[in-house]
Protein backbone atom coordinates (compact mmCIF):
# COMPACT_ATOMS: atom_id res chain seq x y z
CA UNK A 1 0.00 0.00 0.00
CA UNK A 2 1.99 3.27 -1.41
CA UNK A 3 2.08 6.02 0.97
CA UNK A 4 1.23 9.63 -0.65
CA UNK A 5 3.77 12.47 0.19
CA UNK A 6 2.96 16.32 -1.17
CA UNK A 7 6.00 18.63 -0.16
CA UNK A 8 9.70 17.29 -0.66
CA UNK A 9 11.60 19.94 0.81
CA UNK A 10 13.93 18.98 3.61
CA UNK A 11 11.47 17.36 6.25
CA UNK A 12 9.96 15.57 3.44
CA UNK A 13 12.51 14.13 1.57
CA UNK A 14 13.89 12.86 4.92
CA UNK A 15 10.60 11.18 5.54
CA UNK A 16 10.27 9.82 2.02
CA UNK A 17 14.08 7.74 2.94
CA UNK A 18 12.44 6.20 5.44
CA UNK A 19 9.38 5.40 4.22
CA UNK A 20 11.74 3.76 1.61
CA UNK A 21 14.04 2.10 3.95
CA UNK A 22 10.83 0.35 5.47
CA UNK A 23 9.47 -1.12 2.61
CA UNK A 24 7.07 1.32 1.89
CA UNK A 25 6.58 2.47 -1.93
CA UNK A 26 5.96 6.95 -1.95
CA UNK A 27 4.13 8.50 -4.37
CA UNK A 28 5.44 12.10 -4.37
CA UNK A 29 4.65 15.43 -5.85
CA UNK A 30 6.19 18.84 -5.05
CA UNK A 31 6.36 21.96 -7.06
CA UNK A 32 9.77 22.37 -7.13
CA UNK A 33 11.13 20.18 -10.10
CA UNK A 34 14.51 19.71 -8.24
CA UNK A 35 13.35 18.68 -5.08
CA UNK A 36 10.94 16.34 -6.68
CA UNK A 37 14.07 14.70 -8.87
CA UNK A 38 15.76 14.33 -5.20
CA UNK A 39 12.92 12.03 -3.66
CA UNK A 40 12.51 10.30 -7.36
CA UNK A 41 15.71 9.41 -7.34
CA UNK A 42 15.62 7.76 -3.81
CA UNK A 43 13.52 5.46 -5.18
CA UNK A 44 9.69 6.97 -4.62
CA UNK A 45 7.29 7.40 -7.56
CA UNK A 46 7.16 10.88 -8.79
CA UNK A 47 3.47 12.27 -9.54
CA UNK A 48 2.90 14.95 -11.89
CA UNK A 49 0.34 16.51 -9.59
CA UNK A 50 -0.92 16.61 -6.43
CA UNK A 51 -4.22 15.33 -7.35
CA UNK A 52 -2.15 12.29 -8.77
CA UNK A 53 -0.92 11.74 -5.32
CA UNK A 54 -4.17 12.07 -3.62
CA UNK A 55 -5.87 9.44 -6.09
CA UNK A 56 -3.39 6.80 -6.10
CA UNK A 57 -2.56 6.73 -1.79
CA UNK A 58 -5.07 6.25 0.89
CA UNK A 59 -2.71 7.13 2.98
CA UNK A 60 -1.16 11.08 2.67
CA UNK A 61 1.20 12.91 4.06
CA UNK A 62 1.85 16.88 3.71
CA UNK A 63 5.08 18.15 4.20
CA UNK A 64 4.50 21.88 3.55
CA UNK A 65 5.59 25.48 4.58
CA UNK A 66 2.67 26.46 6.41
CA UNK A 67 -1.22 25.90 6.94
CA UNK A 68 -2.05 28.53 4.14
CA UNK A 69 -0.63 26.39 1.63
CA UNK A 70 -1.91 23.43 3.10
CA UNK A 71 -5.41 24.74 2.62
CA UNK A 72 -5.12 25.03 -0.93
CA UNK A 73 -3.60 21.94 -1.47
CA UNK A 74 -6.55 20.20 0.62
CA UNK A 75 -9.03 22.28 -1.74
CA UNK A 76 -7.28 21.42 -4.74
CA UNK A 77 -7.35 17.56 -4.23
CA UNK A 78 -10.05 17.24 -2.12
CA UNK A 79 -12.52 15.58 -4.99
CA UNK A 80 -9.46 12.77 -5.61
CA UNK A 81 -8.84 11.99 -2.01
CA UNK A 82 -9.92 8.16 -1.77
CA UNK A 83 -12.69 7.07 0.35
CA UNK A 84 -11.78 6.79 3.81
CA UNK A 85 -8.51 8.39 3.34
CA UNK A 86 -6.14 9.40 5.93
CA UNK A 87 -3.80 12.93 6.06
CA UNK A 88 -1.45 12.87 7.76
CA UNK A 89 -0.31 17.08 8.17
CA UNK A 90 3.33 17.37 9.59
CA UNK A 91 2.95 20.94 8.35
CA UNK A 92 3.62 23.81 11.62
CA UNK A 93 0.58 26.07 11.14
CA UNK A 94 -1.96 27.92 12.43
CA UNK A 95 -3.84 25.38 14.97
CA UNK A 96 -7.09 26.96 14.55
CA UNK A 97 -6.88 26.56 10.93
CA UNK A 98 -5.49 22.71 11.04
CA UNK A 99 -8.86 21.66 13.36
CA UNK A 100 -10.44 23.31 10.47
CA UNK A 101 -9.22 21.07 7.80
CA UNK A 102 -10.02 18.05 10.55
CA UNK A 103 -14.04 19.28 10.53
CA UNK A 104 -13.98 19.62 6.49
CA UNK A 105 -12.50 16.48 5.60
CA UNK A 106 -14.69 14.66 8.09
CA UNK A 107 -17.37 15.65 6.33
CA UNK A 108 -16.25 14.01 3.26
CA UNK A 109 -15.31 10.66 5.38
CA UNK A 110 -11.40 11.62 5.34
CA UNK A 111 -9.70 11.23 8.31
CA UNK A 112 -7.01 13.96 9.10
CA UNK A 113 -4.31 14.37 11.73
CA UNK A 114 -2.42 17.24 12.54
CA UNK A 115 1.55 15.52 13.43
CA UNK A 116 3.73 18.53 14.10
CA UNK A 117 7.68 16.36 14.15
CA UNK A 118 9.75 17.84 16.91
CA UNK A 119 13.22 17.85 15.35
CA UNK A 120 15.35 18.88 11.58
CA UNK A 121 15.42 16.65 8.56
CA UNK A 122 18.80 14.85 10.15
CA UNK A 123 17.36 13.87 13.11
CA UNK A 124 14.37 12.69 10.92
CA UNK A 125 16.47 10.34 8.66
CA UNK A 126 17.94 8.75 12.31
CA UNK A 127 14.51 8.54 13.59
CA UNK A 128 15.70 10.80 16.52
CA UNK A 129 12.15 13.23 16.56
CA UNK A 130 9.12 13.63 18.33
CA UNK A 131 5.71 13.49 16.25
CA UNK A 132 2.97 15.72 18.23
CA UNK A 133 -0.49 14.82 17.27
CA UNK A 134 -4.05 16.06 17.56
CA UNK A 135 -6.98 14.51 15.91
CA UNK A 136 -9.23 11.75 16.38
CA UNK A 137 -8.35 8.39 18.13
CA UNK A 138 -9.36 6.38 15.37
CA UNK A 139 -7.14 8.72 12.89
CA UNK A 140 -4.52 8.91 15.83
CA UNK A 141 -4.26 4.77 15.82
CA UNK A 142 -4.36 4.92 11.72
CA UNK A 143 -1.36 6.96 11.73
CA UNK A 144 0.52 5.68 14.59
CA UNK A 145 2.12 3.11 12.14
CA UNK A 146 3.18 5.80 9.77
CA UNK A 147 4.17 8.21 12.70
CA UNK A 148 6.83 5.25 13.91
CA UNK A 149 8.88 4.91 11.13
CA UNK A 150 10.79 8.13 11.63
CA UNK A 151 9.56 9.05 15.56
CA UNK A 152 10.96 7.66 18.29
CA UNK A 153 8.07 8.80 20.73
CA UNK A 154 4.55 9.82 19.67
CA UNK A 155 2.53 11.73 21.69
CA UNK A 156 -1.59 12.46 21.07
CA UNK A 157 -2.55 15.43 22.14
CA UNK A 158 -6.10 15.81 21.89
CA UNK A 159 -8.30 16.70 18.97
CA UNK A 160 -7.32 18.13 15.85
CA UNK A 161 -5.29 21.21 16.16
CA UNK A 162 -3.46 20.43 19.16
CA UNK A 163 -0.53 18.97 17.66
CA UNK A 164 -0.22 22.33 16.11
CA UNK A 165 -0.47 23.96 19.72
CA UNK A 166 2.92 22.31 21.18
CA UNK A 167 4.54 22.60 18.34
CA UNK A 168 4.24 26.14 18.84
CA UNK A 169 5.63 25.99 22.62
CA UNK A 170 7.97 23.66 21.22
CA UNK A 171 9.44 25.72 18.64
CA UNK A 172 9.48 28.94 20.81
CA UNK A 173 11.73 27.03 23.45
CA UNK A 174 13.88 25.65 21.02
CA UNK A 175 14.48 28.89 19.03
CA UNK A 176 15.17 30.78 21.81
CA UNK A 177 17.86 28.52 22.89
CA UNK A 178 19.29 28.83 19.90
CA UNK A 179 19.11 32.79 20.27
CA UNK A 180 20.91 32.55 23.86
CA UNK A 181 23.95 30.48 22.57
CA UNK A 182 24.11 32.52 19.44
CA UNK A 183 24.59 35.48 21.77
CA UNK A 184 26.75 33.80 24.37
CA UNK A 185 29.17 32.92 21.34
CA UNK A 186 29.14 36.05 20.17
CA UNK A 187 29.73 37.68 23.77
CA UNK A 188 32.77 35.23 24.32
CA UNK A 189 34.32 36.26 20.81
CA UNK A 190 34.13 40.42 21.64
CA UNK A 191 35.29 39.45 25.42
CA UNK A 192 38.74 37.52 23.98
CA UNK A 193 37.60 34.29 25.01
CA UNK A 194 37.89 31.39 22.91
CA UNK A 195 34.88 30.55 21.79
CA UNK A 196 34.98 27.25 20.87
CA UNK A 197 36.41 26.90 24.74
CA UNK A 198 33.37 28.52 25.57
CA UNK A 199 31.02 26.36 23.94
CA UNK A 200 33.22 23.58 25.51
CA UNK A 201 32.51 25.28 29.02
CA UNK A 202 28.97 26.09 28.29
CA UNK A 203 28.30 22.41 27.31
CA UNK A 204 29.33 20.82 30.78
CA UNK A 205 28.30 23.30 32.99
CA UNK A 206 24.54 24.43 34.16
CA UNK A 207 23.55 26.38 31.15
CA UNK A 208 23.93 23.22 29.04
CA UNK A 209 20.90 22.52 25.97
CA UNK A 210 21.00 19.77 23.47
CA UNK A 211 21.28 22.93 20.85
CA UNK A 212 24.94 23.04 21.80
CA UNK A 213 25.24 19.41 20.56
CA UNK A 214 23.38 19.84 17.48
CA UNK A 215 24.06 23.46 16.08
CA UNK A 216 27.31 24.37 18.36
CA UNK A 217 29.60 23.35 15.99
CA UNK A 218 28.29 24.90 12.89
CA UNK A 219 27.81 28.46 14.85
CA UNK A 220 31.70 28.13 15.58
CA UNK A 221 32.61 27.75 12.04
CA UNK A 222 29.89 30.08 10.97
CA UNK A 223 28.55 27.61 8.55
CA UNK A 224 25.26 26.76 8.41
CA UNK A 225 24.45 23.75 5.97
CA UNK A 226 20.79 23.56 6.96
CA UNK A 227 18.79 21.10 8.30
CA UNK A 228 16.12 23.57 9.02
CA UNK A 229 16.06 26.98 7.60
CA UNK A 230 16.28 30.01 9.14
CA UNK A 231 13.06 31.91 7.38
CA UNK A 232 11.02 28.57 7.82
CA UNK A 233 12.01 29.56 11.76
CA UNK A 234 11.26 32.58 11.41
CA UNK A 235 7.68 32.01 10.11
CA UNK A 236 7.27 29.27 13.21
CA UNK A 237 7.92 32.69 15.69
CA UNK A 238 5.12 35.09 13.59
CA UNK A 239 2.96 32.04 14.43
CA UNK A 240 4.15 32.28 17.93
CA UNK A 241 3.72 35.94 18.41
CA UNK A 242 0.29 35.88 16.64
CA UNK A 243 -0.92 33.08 18.90
CA UNK A 244 0.35 34.77 21.65
CA UNK A 245 -1.90 37.98 20.82
CA UNK A 246 -4.68 36.20 20.21
CA UNK A 247 -4.68 34.64 23.60
CA UNK A 248 -3.44 37.38 25.33
CA UNK A 249 -0.23 36.05 26.67
CA UNK A 250 2.93 37.97 26.30
CA UNK A 251 5.78 36.75 24.30
CA UNK A 252 8.80 39.26 25.00
CA UNK A 253 11.21 37.23 24.61
CA UNK A 254 9.80 35.17 21.07
CA UNK A 255 9.79 39.33 19.69
CA UNK A 256 13.40 40.04 20.06
CA UNK A 257 13.90 36.55 18.57
CA UNK A 258 11.76 37.71 15.64
CA UNK A 259 13.94 41.05 15.17
CA UNK A 260 17.35 38.71 15.49
CA UNK A 261 15.91 36.30 12.76
CA UNK A 262 14.20 38.85 10.42
CA UNK A 263 18.27 40.75 10.72
CA UNK A 264 19.78 37.44 9.59
CA UNK A 265 17.03 36.89 6.88
CA UNK A 266 17.64 40.41 5.77
CA UNK A 267 21.37 39.72 5.82
CA UNK A 268 20.72 36.82 3.30
CA UNK A 269 20.83 33.80 5.43
CA UNK A 270 17.04 32.85 4.87
CA UNK A 271 17.54 29.29 3.37
CA UNK A 272 20.81 28.48 5.44
CA UNK A 273 20.36 26.64 8.53
CA UNK A 274 18.33 28.48 11.71
CA UNK A 275 21.63 28.22 13.61
CA UNK A 276 22.77 31.11 11.12
CA UNK A 277 20.60 33.34 13.79
CA UNK A 278 24.08 34.18 14.78
CA UNK A 279 25.09 36.35 11.73
CA UNK A 280 22.42 38.95 13.43
CA UNK A 281 24.80 39.61 15.76
CA UNK A 282 28.14 40.08 13.02
CA UNK A 283 25.98 42.08 11.26
CA UNK A 284 27.21 41.13 7.56
CA UNK A 285 26.13 39.73 4.95
CA UNK A 286 26.75 36.41 3.14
Amino acid sequence: MPIGLIGTGLLGSAMAARFLARGMPVVAWDCDPGALAEVRDLGAIAAKSADEVASRTPVLVLSLPHSGISALVLEEIGQHLLSRALVIDTTTGRPEEMAAFAKRLAARGVLYVDATVGGNSTQVLAGEVIALVGGEANAFQQARSVLDTFARRVFHLGQAGAGARMKLVLNLALGLNRAVMAEALRFAAASGCDPALALEILKEGPAYSRVMDIKGERMLRRHYPAEARLSQHLKDVRLILEEGERLGAPLPLSAVHRELLEAAEALGFGHSDNSAVLEAYYGKTK
